[in-house]
This record gives C-alpha cells, structure tokens and sequence, in this order.
C-alpha cells in the first residue's frame, strides 16, 4: 500500500517561494521512496512556483488555516504524515494535528514560527548549536547535515571544489527568490556598477517594473547586463558563473552545495542571524544589509570589486562553502520521517 504524505507550506507574492523549494526537495526524496505526496498551499498565487510542484506530478490541495479545515483535510486524504513548512500558520493546528495522532514534521527556522511536532528541522548554520525548549517527545535535527536540496542542486554538485576561473569579465549570477518580493535586483546591480569593473551579469527579474528597474541602472565601460524573468535552470546557470548575489534565505545552502563563490544580502529580518553565521564561516560574502544599498551602495561596491578582481579569492570562498554542505540533509530527514510512520 502506497503511503501518502501530506506538506503544508506557505508560498505567495510577499511570501515567496522558499518554503516552497525546501519542501520539494523533502518531497522528492519521499517519492524516490516510495510515498506519494500531496501539497496543501496557494501555489497558484505564484505561478512559477505551482508549475514547480505540479511538472513533478504532485497534487496540490488549496491552503487551509483552522484547526477544523487541517483535521477533515486530512483526514480525507488519507495521509499517514505531514510535513509543515509555515510561518503564517495558527500555533494550534500543529498542536492539534500532531495530538490527533498524524506523525507531523516540521522544517522550522530558530525561533521564526511556533511549530510543535514530532521531528523538527533547523538546516541553518549553527543551529546545533541552540537549544530550545522542546515539546515531550519530540526530536530535533539541526545544521547543515539535515539542509534539504532539490533534484537540479544534487545532480550538478561537483565532486570537488571548483578551480580558479579566470575571465577578463566575470561572469555574475543574481537571483533573490521567486518573486523578489523586497525589490533587492536593482540595488545590487546598482552597487556591481559602482564597483567600476568590467563583469557580465544575469539577473532575474520577476515582473515587469523590476526589470525595467534593473534595466535602467547606468553601466559603466565593459560592464554588461540581461535581465530574465523566473528560471528553472538556476543551477546550471549558478555553476557557470563566477560570482552569484542572492538573498541571505534557503538558496545560500544550495550555493553553498554547488561550490558557488557567494555573495549574500540581507533583505528581511528572519535573515539577519544566518546571514551573519553563514559571513562568519568565510563560506560566503555579506554584501550588506538591503535597506542599507537601498541607501547607498558605495559599501557594497567595495566588498565586491575585489571579488570581481581577484580568481583565487572566488575560489576559496567557494571551497569553504562546498565543504560545508554535502547534500545528504535530505534522506537523513526522510529517515526520521519514515521512522515515525507505523
């Protein structure tokens, strides 16, 4: 008998897609097991995002909110498990699912949400560290050995760190999430042509009045950019790239995987402490706070014209990041899932 699965996430335009993406990398491992999955979330607000979940032919039910609502969904679908991945969520849904008897896993970040559950996942850098207080018989898996990457990351994960690439333009990726909901493209395009040398960037832009923002950002000599809408092809555009500019969210640790010389913004608060973890390592490069480009982008400029400048400071900060996640997170949870489904 097929055993079914069930993921509660958040996604839409405020939101964006992160929850999203994690949660289908969960996903993908428990359908190479086996288990048929079925997502509960408004994945039709995005999209790009919807077309994600359903091209790897899981169902998608509408997001619900009560305690009501979650129990009789569930419970015709006949779920043996269900995995949270919500911020926005009612703290009693948790309690009342997992009371109800459904094993519940939650993919949770520090203290951001109140999610009870029978296993809960922190991927974030040094989360092994906290010790938070912990429901009755709970466990806790948490760091970068349970980070929870998709199909397209595992697949093109070198076998070693790359070597130094030397281009007379760099090649720059910049991408903040589905949506890019805080507006951060043309601000970092801002601060890369500040910097005064020569690179060649992609950047995605989703909708049209953030494109025609970045596109409208003044270049200097032998600077280049092309703008593109949402991609699912950001991994291979992340390893033929010199230098990747993302947002301090659940993408860093695929960089990380990917070997990608990776410079981080911080674009919302619920960033803040894995943007300076992740910094702290040498794994990656803060580029700043977004409010503070938003502002000025002079100090951005000088963080990242000597990354544009220097192949073997890429490779390193690339190096570091490779080491640091393995891409394994994924069947490790599904392990402590599996050990909970009867």
């Amino acid at each position: 008998m097929t055993v079914r699965i069930g993921v509660r996430c958040d996604v839409g335009p405020q939101r964006g897609i992160g929850h999203v993406m994690r949660s289908l990398a969960l996903a993908e491992e428990l359908v190479r097991r086996g288990a048929e999955v079925v997502f509960v979330c408004d994945s039709h607000t995005v999209p790009w995002a919807d077309e994600q979940i359903r091209a790897r032919g899981i169902a998608v039910e509408p997001a619900i909110w009560t305690v009501e609502q979650h129990l009789e969904v569930f419970g015709r679908l006949g779920l043996a498990a269900v995995v949270f991945d919500s911020y926005d969520l009612d703290p009693a849904v948790f309690a009342a699912v997992r009371a109800s008897g459904l094993p519940t896993l939650a993919i949770v970040d520090g203290g951001y949400g109140a999610a009870e559950a029978d296993v809960l996942v922190d991927q974030n850098l040094g989360s092994e560290l906290d010790n938070p207080p912990l429901p009755e018989g709970t466990v806790r898996l948490a760091g970068l050995d349970y980070v929870l990457l998709r199909n397209e990351i595992l697949e093109l994960r070198p076998a070693e760190p790359p070597a130094p690439r030397q281009h007379a333009a760099p090649k720059v990726f910049a991408f903040f999430g589905g949506t890019d909901a805080f507006g951060a493209g043309p601000h970092v395009v801002r601060a890369l042509a500040a910097t005064g040398t020569p690179f060649e960037a992609l950047v995605v832009a989703p909708g049209d009045e953030l494109a025609e923002a970045v596109a409208a950002v003044e270049l200097q000599a032998g600077q280049h950019v092309e703008v593109i809408g949402p991609t699912s092809e950001l991994a291979k555009a992340v390893v033929a790239s010199d230098l990747v500019l993302s947002a301090s969210g659940t993408s860093t640790w695929e960089l990380l995987c990917l070997g990608a010389t990776a410079g981080l913004v911080c674009v919302v608060d619920n960033q803040v402490m894995g943007y300076q973890r992740t910094v702290a390592t040498g794994a990656a490069v803060g580029v700043g706070l977004l409010s503070e480009l938003k502002q000025d982008p002079s100090a951005a400029a000088a963080v990242l014209r000597p990354l544009l400048q220097d192949p073997a400071e890429r490779a390193r900060i690339a190096a570091q990041g490779w080491k640091l996640v393995d891409g394994l997170g994924r069947a490790r949870v599904a392990d402590a899932l599996f050990q909970r489904i009867s």
